[in-house]
Formats: C-alpha cells, sequence, structure tokens
C-alpha cells in the first residue's frame, strides 16, 4: 500500500488537485490505453474494450481550509472547503506555501478551555490562525485572501493494530487507490472501461458531473469511503466487516440491479458487505446517475473512523475486499443494469 500512503500525503484541498492528479498520471500511464485531462480537471484513464461503457469514479480532493481575511493584529480568518469538524481544528498546526517558503502558524480561538459545552462549540467563524507575524509582515510574504491552508501532519501509517491504517485524506484517496491497483490488475476488459479521478468532490460533486458528460457511461461505480458508527452501541458499519454497498444517501437511491449483481459476486468469492442507508452525504454516484438521459450508478465504499477530520482511520481488508470485488465485477460486468 505504499502508493496510497503517498497519496495520503499529498495536499489536494478541492480546486488545488494538481499534485495528486501528477502522483496518479505517472503511476497509471503505462498501464492504460488513453490518458487525458478535461477542461475541469478530472483525469481520465481509458481502457479499451466492447460496448458498454463503464465509468469507475474516485475523487482525488480533501476537504480543507482557504484564507478569508488578515485583521490588523494579524489574525488569519479562513473557509471551509469542504465539511470539516471544527473542533478538531483547535490547536492543528498549519503551513501557507509561499515561492517555496513555508508560513507556519496554529489554528486558535478566542478562549480555548478544556470544558467545552454544546452551546459553546466552535464554528469556524469563531477560530483563527496565529503566525506571530503582523500583517504587514504576512503582506510582505505575499499571504493574502484565497491562499489554501495546508493541515500538519506527521502521518502514522500503522497504528498499534497492524490491521489499521490512520492519516489524512483517506476521503478519497482510498478510493483513488482501489483504482489504481484495478488499473495495474486488469490486462483486458469485457467492456469499454474509464477511470476517471475526479475534482471538488468535496464541495458540490462538480467533476463527476463534468466527466461524466463526456465519458457518457451506460453504467458506473462511484468508490469512495463511507462514515463508520463502530463506536457506538448499536453500529450499523464496521471496520473489517467489508465493503460498503449504499442503497441510499442524502442524495440519490442506487441501482438495484448493480447492487445485486455486486452482492451475488461478493457470495461467489466469499467477501463480506455490509450497506450504507443513510439520510447524510453523498458521492459522485448522485451527479454521474442523472448525467444526460440517466446512468444506472451505485457506490462501492470502505468504512472509515473520524470521516472529515484531520487523520481518519480503516482497515487494510476493506480495501483490499474492494479491489477484489470490482475485479471481479469488472472480469463479469452484468448484462443488464443499464435501465
Amino acid at each position: 500500500m505504499k502508493f496510497l500512503f503517498k497519496l495520503m500525503e499529498a495536499f489536494g484541498t478541492s480546486g488545488n488537485e494538481e499534485s495528486v492528479r501528477a502522483m496518479i498520471s505517472k503511476e497509471i500511464k503505462p498501464y492504460v490505453d488513453d490518458l487525458s485531462v478535461d477542461k475541469y480537471g478530472n483525469l481520465i484513464a481509458h481502457k479499451k474494450g466492447a460496448l458498454p461503457k463503464v465509468m469507475l469514479a474516485a475523487h482525488m480532493d480533501e476537504v480543507g481550509l482557504m484564507i478569508k481575511s488578515i485583521d490588523d493584529r494579524g489574525r488569519i480568518a479562513f473557509s471551509n472547503v469542504g465539511g470539516i469538524e471544527p473542533l478538531v481544528l483547535v490547536g492543528h498546526a498549519v503551513h501557507i506555501n509561499k515561492k517555496g517558503n513555508k508560513v507556519h502558524g496554529v489554528i486558535t480561538t478566542e478562549e480555548v478551555s478544556n470544558d467545552f459545552s454544546v452551546e459553546k462549540m466552535p464554528k469556524i467563524a469563531d477560530l483563527f490562525v496565529d503566525t506571530g507575524l503582523s500583517k504587514t509582515a504576512l503582506t510582505k510574504l505575499g499571504v493574502k485572501p484565497g491562499e489554501y491552508l495546508m493541515l500538519d501532519h506527521k502521518v502514522n501509517h500503522h497504528l498499534g493494530n497492524k490491521n489499521l491504517i490512520a492519516g489524512k485524506a483517506l476521503d478519497d484517496r482510498i478510493g483513488c487507490y482501489i483504482l489504481t491497483e484495478l488499473i495495474k490488475k486488469i490486462k483486458s476488459s469485457k467492456n469499454e472501461i474509464y477511470f476517471v479521478f475526479t475534482v471538488q468532490e468535496e464541495i458540490g460533486l462538480y467533476g463527476a458531473k463534468t466527466s461524466a458528460y463526456k465519458v457518457e457511461p451506460d453504467w458506473a461505480i462511484a468508490v469512495d469511503v463511507t462514515n463508520s458508527d463502530d463506536r457506538a452501541p448499536q453500529p450499523t458499519i464496521e471496520l473489517g466487516k467489508g465493503p460498503c454497498l449504499t442503497i441510499k444517501d442524502a442524495d440519490m437511491i442506487s441501482n438495484k440491479c448493480l447492487n445485486n449483481h455486486l452482492e451475488n459476486i461478493a457470495k461467489k468469492i466469499k467477501i463480506p458487505i455490509q450497506y450504507d442507508v443513510s439520510d447524510f452525504g453523498a458521492t459522485d454516484a448522485a451527479n454521474i446517475s442523472i448525467s444526460k438521459e440517466g446512468v444506472s450508478s451505485t457506490v462501492v465504499s470502505v468504512p472509515v473512523r473520524n470521516l472529515h477530520s484531520t487523520i481518519s482511520i480503516a482497515h487494510k481488508n476493506d480495501i483490499e475486499n474492494s479491489i477484489t470485488l470490482l475485479r471481479e465485477l469488472l472480469k463479469n460486468p452484468p448484462k443488464l443494469c443499464l435501465t
């Protein structure tokens, strides 16, 4: 999983996915027939085959922060890019890249204590970055609104349990890793396959919308992560219990035929699966499914703890089982499921 760890360490907040795209492009170029970047910034890898067209999508972007303003005392206010929990940001080290140099700072608030009550939980608007520099000094360094704030991490790829991995941007570098592994493992295909690494999923599923319009798939799978609640009294999605099939989320209901086909494959190859029925969140599949006249779509996701926080946790077996499941799907694609 060395390439996954490299992807996790790359910075790629929504709208700033270039470095992630370059890494993936270099990794997969020898294994595909065509490789292109569309006008919106999506990376589209193509393996030739017979119709129908298949699209597998994973988003390159991660949630993050952007400078909003700098006050007279040099305090940097910021906006969230995608959904990120404010509470996990307090005390977090950040930096701003300026011409190869890093301007370091710490996220803080007017009053930090150990007894946050529900009523006093900080919001993004309550937080600011303290660099120890004045507004004049920051301006001279070229720091200005619109710059991305990079969250500093010493990535711990392994926890005490060696089956678990931890780090930033598992959402959705896990999906990107799964697609790169599929590209390498699939030598020939019964279908025309497009592996699409999308941009700006975290702020509106936008890359999926433009790329699906270009590819015109007949059916599609979004490969993403989903929230594990295995610390709850009655968990529904747990680490190590297999990949999830989305039944519904906030923005779509998955194609029953595709889900049934995936279920049958999982039973045949003895891979455990879980089911994701949620009132919250959405994936690239939502916009792919309504492209043009409609696309039969579903989601295969890997459970993670601490979704949309600075460090998330996933189980290696869930990642490997997702690769195996999707590889078998592409070897034995559904004959129907086109409506």
